[in-house]
């Protein structure tokens, strides 16, 4: 099982979401930005970490808001959502190949790996 964190980041009413590069797992879906936790990090520490890498910016990880397990064919992940603020930086697709800040009534227009879809239905439902 592979644990992933992932960051909710919201400004003026809008969650950032972002495209994964082609050539990788899920390539062309967008998601929400994270990535997978290194062996001895914290939730908080490696999504600080993935974010920084990913968007160039720091943020403060806030609180826990969702988190779920799903099997694809060829991996299993643990998924962990966190409510996330930027502290430092302005974001810039720097590991993916497009970002957008989009209304959570939008969400369902974009196509995201199934393991977010129930995290898309519960944000919609706040």
């Amino acid at each position: 099982m592979i644990v992933v964190v992932a960051a909710l980041v919201r400004r003026d009413g809008k969650i950032l979401i972002t495209r994964r590069p082609d050539h990788v797992h899920l390539g062309g879906l967008w998601e929400f930005p994270g990535g997978k936790v290194e062996g001895g990090e914290s939730l908080t520490a490696a999504l600080r970490r993935e974010i920084l890498e990913e968007l160039g910016i720091k943020i403060e990880v806030l609180t826990q808001c969702f988190s779920t397990e799903f099997h694809y064919a060829e991996k299993s992940v643990h998924l962990h959502f966190f409510d996330c603020a930027i502290t430092e930086g302005e974001p810039r697709a720097i590991h993916s190949t497009e970002l957008r800040w989009v209304d959570l009534a939008e969400l369902c227009s974009f196509s995201f790996p199934e393991a977010d879809k129930d995290l898309i239905a519960h944000l919609q439902k706040l």
